[in-house]
């Protein structure tokens, strides 16, 4: 059985990730007792109803107590030979005080002595043992509706194997590094299409940039070199019980020479037999 576990703070978008498991075939349930998990898996899995996809939300509604064990409960799965995939959902603090205001719903942890800034905060603590055993965190803050979709289902529902997820994400420093990312490089240095007047309207997926890149010598050396780093430590993280790891290259503006190397890099771990896919922030 393939359990994912969904987890995050208020807003940050867990509702509409468990209903897209459920638009996927993952039988759901939305903020199940934590300390009910390894019976439910146990009774989901049993010869009598065997389900191959569950999917549970767990947030700051659950019991406090509950939430402080979750390091044990998670063990007590892993004791029966259950990997739980977990995936935690977060934002910034202004973003998430923006949305409230705008949906105009009631934060669930606040009161009369506890305002929604106070809240957001406590709930960070309060789900902070089910942050640290994360395997995919996913900060949402410029997120619209529609990516968060895509990038679950990129990540997710389509890394139905054993296998590790592994994802390409192309970006532009300009713009700031992505923070779900699990390792970054920068190809700033290399040769720069964007100074070519007839390249400058391309990006890294159009084959004048390509021939162009290609022609270049350091540009293939990076790829040698980040090719070779993730061929000789992509086995070590995955042994360890990785699920996910997000590889991020960025360029100036995240258009031509990020774009090139995530997709050649792609091509090379997918017919290694990865499940490796692309992302081009930017591009998007």
């Amino acid at each position: 059985m393939k359990l994912i576990v969904v987890s995050g703070r208020s807003g940050s978008g867990k509702t509409s990730c468990l209903h897209l498991l459920e638009d996927l075939g993952y039988y759901c349930v939305d903020n199940i007792p934590a300390s009910m998990l390894a019976v439910l898996a146990q009774r989901l899995s049993s010869q009598q109803l065997p389900l191959e996809k569950v999917a549970v939300s767990i947030d700051a509604r659950n019991i406090a107590e509950d939430l402080r064990n979750f390091p044990q409960i998670h063990q007590s799965l892993l004791d029966q030979s259950i990997k739980p995939q977990i995936i935690f959902l977060d934002a910034e603090d202004k973003i998430l005080i923006k949305r409230f205001s705008e949906t105009r719903r009631k934060h669930p942890l606040t009161s009369n002595h506890l305002s929604l800034l106070e809240a957001i905060s406590q709930e960070r603590t309060l789900l902070e043992p089910i942050a640290t055993l994360a395997d995919l965190t996913i900060n949402t803050s410029t997120f619209s509706l529609h990516q968060l979709r895509d990038l679950v289902k990129n990540r997710v529902a389509e890394n139905d194997g054993d296998g590790m997820a592994l994802q390409f994400q192309s970006f532009g420093f300009k713009y700031g590094v992505p923070v779900d990312t699990d390792m970054v490089y920068d190809a700033r240095c290399l040769p720069n299409p964007f100074w070519d007047e007839e390249l400058r309207c391309h990006s890294g997926l159009d084959e004048p940039v390509i021939k162009y890149l290609e022609a270049q010598p350091e540009v293939l050396q990076m790829y040698d070199d980040i090719r070779s780093f993730l061929e000789r430590w992509l086995p070590r993280f995955q042994a360890n019980n990785r699920s996910y790891i997000t590889v991020s290259i960025g360029c100036t503006g995240g258009q031509h020479r990020s774009v090139y190397l995530c997709e050649k890099l792609r091509r090379h771990f997918q017919a290694c037999g990865y499940n490796a896919h692309v992302r081009h922030k930017e591009l998007a």
